[in-house]
């Protein structure tokens, strides 16, 4: 098989991060993998193997024609079956699709917003998807979804899985005291719900007063931003709450920290669990999107319905109380994302339903 990845951007983030960690446990495993960034290079260009054959589009605008003639090129140079579409990459896929019929479209939803798929746009999804010759789902409701809803018969939902996070880039130093940090690993974003994380932190702190909060993703310095950032002043919690931006250095950060949450409206399989639980981190999570399939309630994490602040403070209070929970729920995640989210168990269900598809 020859495979290439094609994402708009290698900015940090989920369907990002998928779009990289396909294109790099698929050099292993077929005949090419290569891997386009069509608008903005970013932070995970580092992450990418060596091995894997990479192209930067610099695309301006949505009909950038020079940039689907160039991806067209590099596909009929390198004998492509595949073009595997993260997200809103579909688009210029699908103009690649005209200029080249041979080429298959695989688009991967990565939508999360999954929980409110009544408002998702969908015409010019419905059209694009007649392009199509299969759809990944990263949850189970977008995968009853796009069946229901899309023009392509094959749809499958394959998890999100997990890859050795390389430490790279600058060396980032988190603030506070070491054993009782408190990481979320998450772009600044409305459906990330970090005004829960703010009212959680208000009632925790009171309890936890030697605790800090530490917050890594990319800040878009929109209106979202701006309001977190003034509550937390307002609630005098800028000495507790840290934000940091998007960062390189996800292990190295990961590892210093000793609870990883995630207080989310909506949600598709968040890598970012899957990256607490490669390093062993008991975790608190909201119950959206695919979560409850990865954090098993008092087993492996502890999950709290959307918006229940006080059962979610609880929860993070027992783990901050209790050093060996800590441990005991960090391994237990550990050894389900091994054994059910490895990169090579999924790859091979991938290249199989791949085969299956072709007849």
């Amino acid at each position: 098989m020859r495979i290439v990845q094609i994402i708009d951007s290698l900015d940090a983030g989920g369907a990002e991060m998928m779009a990289v960690n396909y294109a790099n446990t698929l050099c292993e495993n077929v005949d090419f993998s290569g891997l386009i960034a069509t608008r903005r290079e970013g932070s995970l260009k580092s992450q990418i193997n060596e091995n894997v054959s990479y192209l930067f589009l610099n695309r301006k605008h949505m009909l950038d024609f020079k940039a689907v003639i160039r991806v067209r090129k590099f596909c009929k140079m390198n004998q492509i079956q595949f073009l595997h579409a993260h997200s809103s990459s579909y688009a210029i896929a699908c103009m690649v699709k005209i200029v080249h019929p041979a080429i298959r479209i695989v688009w991967h939803d990565h939508d999360g917003m999954s929980e409110f798929l009544q408002y998702r746009k969908k015409r010019i999804l419905q059209l694009a998807s007649y392009f199509f010759f299969g759809i990944i789902a990263v949850n189970n409701l977008l995968r009853e979804w796009d069946a229901v809803t899309l023009h392509c018969r094959n749809v499958i939902y394959l998890p999100n899985f997990s890859n050795p996070i390389k430490r790279t880039g600058k060396h980032t130093v988190l603030k506070g005291k070491e054993g009782k940090r408190i990481l979320c690993l998450a772009n600044l974003r409305p459906q990330k719900d970090h005004f829960m994380l703010v009212d959680v932190a208000s009632k925790f702190i009171s309890k936890f007063p030697d605790w800090s909060f530490h917050l890594v993703g990319k800040d878009f310095e929109d209106h979202y931003s701006v309001s977190l950032k003034k509550q937390i002043a307002e609630r005098n919690l800028s000495h507790l709450i840290f934000i940091y931006g998007s960062r390189e250095d996800i292990g190295n950060i990961i590892a210093q920290s000793d609870i990883c949450i995630l207080t989310s409206s909506s949600e598709g399989l968040p890598v970012s669990l899957l990256e607490y639980g490669f390093y062993k981190k008991p975790v608190v999570a909201t119950a959206v999107g695919q979560v409850a399939s990865l954090i098993k309630h008092g087993v492996s994490g502890y999950i709290a319905e959307n918006g229940d602040v006080e059962e979610f403070e609880e929860s993070l209070s027992k783990l901050a109380a209790d050093t060996n929970l800590q441990r005991i729920l960090g391994e237990s995640l550990h050894d389900l994302i091994i054994k059910d989210y490895s990169d090579q168990g999924i790859i091979d269900k991938y290249r199989n339903w791949l085969k299956s598809c072709n007849g």
